[in-house]
């Protein structure tokens, strides 16, 4: 299993509602902060893979709050791969606050897209070359 942790984001007065707690919406951004992170974290970059003519789009998303993040916390996302992606890869999330309180579980599902033609790909070599080590292959 890959594991990576994204430490430091702070919460922004913009990404809260009117309570002071953030915005439900902004977690998929927290999500998108912590997979680019643990991606690049293995020297895998999602703009080479793109310029490359493979996507990424996002299939599923689900999130579960367990408590509101609030203005001026400062939030850790721990991403995980449990699986070797094939033509689609499944991130696991859990985001805590600066008091290491867990607020917030998530999983998002993404697939391989060709640019060109829209069709579902497998996962590009490189970054199967990269994960490979995390897993019993």
């Amino acid at each position: 299993m890959f594991s990576y942790e994204v430490k430091g984001i702070r919460v922004r007065y913009a990404d809260t509602d009117q309570m002071g707690y953030v915005y439900y919406g902004n977690y998929a951004r927290y999500y998108e902060i912590g997979r680019v992170e643990a991606l690049r974290s293995l020297d895998f970059h999602y703009k080479e893979m793109e310029d490359e003519g493979i996507l990424m789009p996002v299939y599923e998303n689900r999130s579960r709050y367990l408590r509101p993040a609030r203005y001026d916390d400062l939030l850790s996302v721990r991403v995980q791969i449990s699986k070797l992606p094939s033509a689609r890869v499944v991130f696991d999330y859990e985001i805590r606050n600066q008091e290491n309180v867990l607020l917030h579980t998530g999983e998002t599902t993404l697939v391989f897209q060709r640019k060109d033609t829209g069709k579902l790909c497998t996962a590009p070599e490189p970054l199967l070359q990269r994960l490979r080590p995390y897993f019993d292959v």
